[in-house]
């Protein structure tokens, strides 16, 4: 792993400039403040989180608050610890050995079982497209008063266009996949202004664990689900992979450093906009007795008599930057599953077009969207096991980890994650497949 030559000033891009930052910052050169030490080294986790804050998190925490109040605000937070451990990993797994998930399972594995991997992922992509997709046409419905069918073309051409950034570098891109995951921060602070939670409520349901019953640890397993996403662990490690490269050990570990403040800020700005759909839903519609809220159409349209009419807007426009946001990173993972398994590309355009088929069947059929972003998680429960079980087995091991591998309490506390996340996944899939 050869540490990139220096570019001529004339020459330099965005990206550029932000490696050289980084490459002083990392050989301990004085002269910059704190912030902007760090900024050259934030990006990659906030294109990973948001996976986490995608349309299918509006279904299953809307769906948590309304039918339990603030009870399993706790299962946000344990889900977001989980998560940024799991990110952490495959984020120092890129830069410790160069190689993202996908590309280290096809280097390591017999290549049935990588074939079989990459299958499943792909299915997962699809999965997760349907999801993002579908979320992102809803939030076009919902504030433009169009036809659903015209709102997915509105999301193909906009994901597209976004996708595009990707020539100019990675820095583009990551901005603006920043700044919409920012707007739905600020909706969601702004809907938690207006719905006026019971603060002792939210802090005490925050780190009390509890259940109401069998179907309360159902719907935990849904929000569980929709929150370790398999096609982001494979992301984060391909894009830090390239994006800052050193070898030296101690530069390695500050490289490292970094990342963890990327993640822990990225992550932990995602589990806040989470618990605040939650909060949301717990304080409107819960309060008020409105138990059945079970479609995203529905809450935007009780949000208005409950609130008012800008709440409802915030709550749409907050769901077309997630569906936006997350469809494009999607797409972009998608991508580098087929090239680490297989060797192989395809034009973005063509992935987007194709992983969009389920989602324009859903609509042609008049299907309920809800119901399709519910199914897509259970279909996302398939594939974690393929994404988290691997990168706890690589990150434990010295040969490809290097001065990086995991210390023996991370691989346990890793391996208790994944042994949960899998297990949970398991048994939200049997209770949707069985228990209807």
């Amino acid at each position: 792993m050869a540490e990139k030559p220096a570019i001529s000033p004339s020459k330099e891009t965005v990206d550029h400039q932000v490696q050289r930052a980084a490459g002083a910052v990392l050989d301990g050169k004085p002269g910059r403040g704190k912030l902007s030490r760090l900024w050259p080294f934030l990006g990659p986790a906030f294109i990973a989180s948001v996976a986490y804050v995608d349309p299918g998190n509006f279904a299953t925490n809307i769906q948590g608050g309304a039918l339990f109040g603030y009870r399993l605000l706790w299962v946000i937070v344990a889900s977001n610890l989980m998560a940024m451990l799991v990110q952490t990993l495959s984020a120092k797994m890129g830069i410790a050995s160069g190689n993202n998930l996908a590309e280290l399972c096809r280097l390591h594995f017999p290549r049935p079982l990588t074939l079989s991997m990459w299958v499943v992922m792909e299915i997962v992509a699809m999965a997760t497209d349907l999801a993002e997709f579908i979320g992102a046409a809803v939030g076009f419905q919902l504030l433009f008063g169009i036809p659903l069918w015209m709102g997915g073309l509105l999301t193909a051409g906009a994901t597209i266009l976004i996708l595009g950034l990707q020539r100019y570098g990675f820095r583009p891109l990551e901005v603006v996949i920043s700044l919409l995951i920012g707007i739905v921060a600020a909706s969601y602070l702004m809907e938690t202004i207006l719905d006026r939670p019971n603060w002792t409520e939210v802090f005490v349901n925050a780190v009390v664990p509890r259940f109401a019953g069998p179907a309360s640890v159902v719907v935990a397993a849904g929000i569980l689900g929709a929150t370790v996403m398999p096609h982001a662990i494979f992301l984060h490690s391909a894009l830090t992979q390239g994006r800052i490269v050193v070898r030296d050990p101690a530069r390695l570990r500050r490289l490292f450093k970094f990342e963890v403040l990327d993640v822990t800020i990225a992550m932990g700005l995602a589990g806040l906009v989470n618990g605040a759909m939650l909060v949301m839903a717990a304080a409107t519609f819960h309060h008020a007795g409105q138990t059945e809220v079970g479609t995203l159409e529905e809450a935007h349209r009780t949000l208005e008599p409950l609130l008012g009419r800008f709440a409802g807007t915030l709550f749409a426009v907050s769901l077309l930057a997630s569906g936006l946001s997350s469809s494009a990173v999607g797409t972009m993972a998608g991508q580098i599953i087929m090239q680490g398994f297989l060797r192989r590309q395809i034009a973005p355009w063509l992935r987007r077009l194709i992983t969009m088929l389920p989602s324009i069947v859903v609509i042609a059929m008049g299907l309920d969207p809800t119901r399709a972003l519910v199914i897509s998680q259970v279909i996302l429960s398939f594939g974690l096991p393929f994404a988290v079980i691997p990168l706890v087995w690589f990150t434990r091991k010295r040969s490809i980890m290097g001065v990086l591998v995991n210390r023996p309490a991370t691989t346990i506390a890793a391996g208790l994650v994944a042994a949960v996340v899998v297990v949970l996944n398991g048994y939200l899939l049997w209770q949707t497949l069985l228990g209807e």
